[in-house]
């Protein structure tokens, strides 16, 4: 399938021409790295008649930034929905298969029901609705963008809720990621519920290793 540019998406590099008629949402994840807390998904039907400015990859953002996107994107969007795999799907699972699941969630939770969604990254979770996989989506087209900012604002705020229940860990800090900080508190306070038991740090410490 051609793409093209498309003046209305200056700042993307993905033309929606192909897709007329299409009611297209944006799928994306966050949290597939850290050691600890869900690994969420979003997925974001955008009203062509409410256009929200400043849309890109979440990592592009600042926390400031994205707060306030995902403010607009709940107002403004014609659907969205943030769906989980929890720490325990991920350890059944495998991390890929968990993001996988979270996504298919997401998009059944949309009111609106989308003929089509696009996925950032390059595999597909399987599900009722047809889809497609964009690779750098959430650079390439705005309903990823919007999916990729719902996806990492909702799992910041999952690891603030962590942060209050284990307040020794940092996760308001870290945010679960395996920062040297995170292996520290872990190597000094032990492997809590809500760390992934099969991601290779908390696996060596539950098996009496040293990090």
């Amino acid at each position: 399938m051609t793409k093209s540019s498309n003046s209305s998406q200056s700042s993307f590099l993905f033309s929606l021409d192909d897709y007329e008629g299409e009611i297209i949402c944006g799928v994306d994840e966050a949290g597939r790295g850290p050691l600890a807390g869900p690994v969420m998904a979003a997925a974001v039907i955008l009203d062509p008649a409410n256009p929200i400015q400043g849309l890109r990859d979440s990592k592009k953002l600042s926390e400031a930034q994205r707060d306030a996107l995902a403010i607009e994107i709940k107002t403004h969007a014609l659907a969205w929905a943030v769906a989980e795999s929890s720490e325990k799907e991920i350890d059944d699972l495998n991390i890929l298969q968990a993001t996988m699941l979270a996504m298919r969630r997401a998009v059944e939770a949309l009111k609106v029901t989308p003929s089509l969604a696009l996925i950032d990254g390059n595999r597909c979770p399987v599900m009722a609705v047809r889809s497609e996989a964009i690779v750098k989506g959430d650079d390439k087209v705005q309903a990823i963008s919007a999916a990729s900012i719902l996806a990492k604002t909702a799992r910041d705020q999952a690891l603030a809720k962590l942060h209050i229940e284990y307040p020794e860990y940092a996760f308001d800090q870290h945010k679960g990621y395996p920062t040297v900080l995170h292996l520290a508190r872990l190597k000094e306070f032990g492997v809590t519920p809500v760390h992934r038991k099969s991601y290779a740090p908390v696996k060596a410490l539950l098996n009496g290793d040293v990090l």
